[in-house]
């Protein structure tokens, strides 16, 4: 913004910043932006080792044209092991504080089929990719949830994207938090947001 001052020397011309403007640049909450950064780490990870598990050791509709030798199934089921917290504590959040967002079908569609494929991972047995024993119903439930929550989570990034363009997907890895926003307040938040406080 520019200021002018009229002095006895002549006009004199400041910059200043403008003040920030909520219109202007999005804010999220700093816990949603901690569990869906997680939860994002997270569904990356299982994502990347399960293509590995299923190019290694199912590859029903294909492979990928090369092999990399790593023990994925265990590093898949690591990586599981550490969404599934992650995941509930994602899931509760967009229940209570987010449930306002869940309106939107993108967000409410992303958020069950995250818990299908989490779900899902919770009942299967390493072992039965090992041996080969691809018929198990659980083992086709988990692959359904992880295409499902590709096609959601491309569809969530598009509705984002049209609902508030690049500044407002920037805004989920912003940094900056409000005075009111801190992790001591996110008790208070998440009380105030109970029905039955």
């Amino acid at each position: 913004m520019i200021q002018t001052t009229p002095s006895r020397w002549g006009t004199i011309v400041r910059l200043t910043r403008l003040p920030a403007s909520p219109v202007g640049l999005p804010y999220q909450p700093s816990l949603l932006r901690l569990l869906h950064g997680a939860t994002a780490v997270g569904v990356s990870a299982t994502w990347i080792t399960g293509l590995m598990v299923y190019n290694q050791h199912d590859g029903r509709w294909g492979r990928l044209p090369w092999h990399w030798s790593a023990p994925w199934i265990d590093l898949h089921g690591s990586a599981g092991v550490l969404l599934w917290p992650v995941a509930l504590l994602f899931g509760l959040y967009a229940l209570s504080l987010g449930r306002r967002r869940l309106r939107q079908p993108g967000n409410a569609a992303a958020l069950l089929a995250l818990g299908l494929a989490v779900g899902s991972g919770k009942l299967m047995q390493e072992d039965w990719l090992r041996r080969g024993e691809l018929q198990h119903l659980v083992i086709s439930l988990h692959l359904l949830g992880w295409l499902l929550l590709s096609a959601m989570v491309l569809w969530h990034l598009a509705a984002v994207l049209q609902r508030g363009g690049p500044a407002l997907a920037a805004s989920m890895l912003s940094l900056r938090c409000r005075p009111s926003d801190t992790w001591r307040d996110w008790p208070a938040q998440l009380r105030r947001a109970l029905p039955w406080r």
